[in-house]
């Protein structure tokens, strides 16, 4: 069998209508009484769990509004990476405030993904360019937690709030997926998929292409836990021996390749490593503490690079405290 590589599946497979998508219904009532009358369409706000269909959703629109047109009249960001004050005032502003309407396109629309990682400098500066420019600009902003955006730009848009994605219905199209391709499965490893991508659509879909493309056309429970590193408890036992030597080098140059060639995010690792402690048993209160704090603090939108950096010279320099270090 050919497997069909070329094309990320994430993107082949991607809703391309509000009926595609999957298990948001009152989000697509929602929606579908707002672009009833496109003129007064209000500024847009997407919360939920990742990979529930906020960005697709986000584009659906977009599409609806400009055809194949849309890339003209749309401007998508990550304010993740392009979180600063400078990208509002110099990207969105210049974009959001040139513009005459006219009958098939009334405005024109910004996307702005993972929103809550944005600065309150720059979200404050965001909320000024929406409220100038609502005349000629609408805003889709798409955030994982709604609390962390600022009150002034909640209350300029109209909420919409996604819900985490059941197991059955993930399965159900990562399975419609692997009979589309032709890819050879069994129920239980499209179960191991989920479990490992921790319900996120997007995640799971990725890891199913990989996954295919491993084991050339059939993916087995091996194939997934290659991929993910199912050698995590060697990895994590070795970082924490690292730790309790107060070896900080060692300790970091292993914990950054891991986190390179896992995929994990911050949060996943810093969960990893609380267990590594505990399985050692070496996590006391004060490590605790710490280990809550960087996971905080990477809730919150700090460098990831940076924070996990200064809690491996914490955990050391917790161990070295308590007297457990070389």
């Amino acid at each position: 069998m050919s497997l069909r590589q070329e094309t990320l599946w994430i993107e082949k497979y991607r809703p391309k209508t509000l009926d595609e998508l999957i298990d948001q219904e009152e989000v697509v009532e929602g929606l579908r009484k707002l672009l009833s009358e496109v003129r007064e369409m209000p500024h847009l706000l997407f919360a939920g769990p990742p990979g529930t269909g906020k960005t697709t959703t986000a584009l659906i629109i977009a599409r609806h509004l400009y055809g194949e047109l849309w890339r003209d009249y749309t401007l998508e960001l990550n304010a993740s990476d392009e979180r600063g004050i400078n990208v509002i005032r110099e990207r969105v502003k210049v974009f959001s405030q040139y513009f005459t309407p006219t009958e098939k396109i009334p405005f024109k629309l910004v996307i702005l993904d993972e929103a809550d990682m944005m600065t309150s400098e720059a979200q404050t500066a965001l909320r000024r360019i929406m409220e100038i420019n609502s005349g000629v600009t609408r805003f889709i902003l798409i955030c994982n937690y709604l609390t962390r955006i600022i009150s002034p730009i909640q209350s300029r848009c109209a909420i919409f709030r996604f819900r985490g994605i059941p197991r059955e219905d993930v399965i159900k199209y990562l399975a419609r997926i692997c009979d589309e391709e032709g890819v050879k499965y069994t129920e239980d490893v499209l179960e191991l998929i989920y479990d490992y991508s921790r319900g996120d659509l997007r995640r799971a879909i990725n890891l199913l292409q990989s996954a295919a493309g491993v084991g050339g056309g059939e993916i087995k429970a091996e194939h997934v836990e290659e991929l993910v590193g199912k050698v995590t408890p060697k990895v994590i036992s070795d970082l924490v021996d690292y730790i309790r030597a107060g070896d900080f080098y060692k300790a970091r140059h292993l914990l950054f390749d891991f986190k390179s060639g896992s995929g994990l995010d911050g949060q996943e690792i810093i969960r990893l490593i609380m267990n590594g402690l505990v399985e050692k048993k070496m996590l006391n209160t004060e490590m605790a503490q710490i280990l809550a704090e960087y996971e905080y603090r990477l809730l919150n939108g700090t460098y990831e690079e940076i924070q996990l950096t200064a809690l491996l010279a914490a955990l050391i320099s917790s161990v070295k405290k308590a007297g457990g270090g070389s």
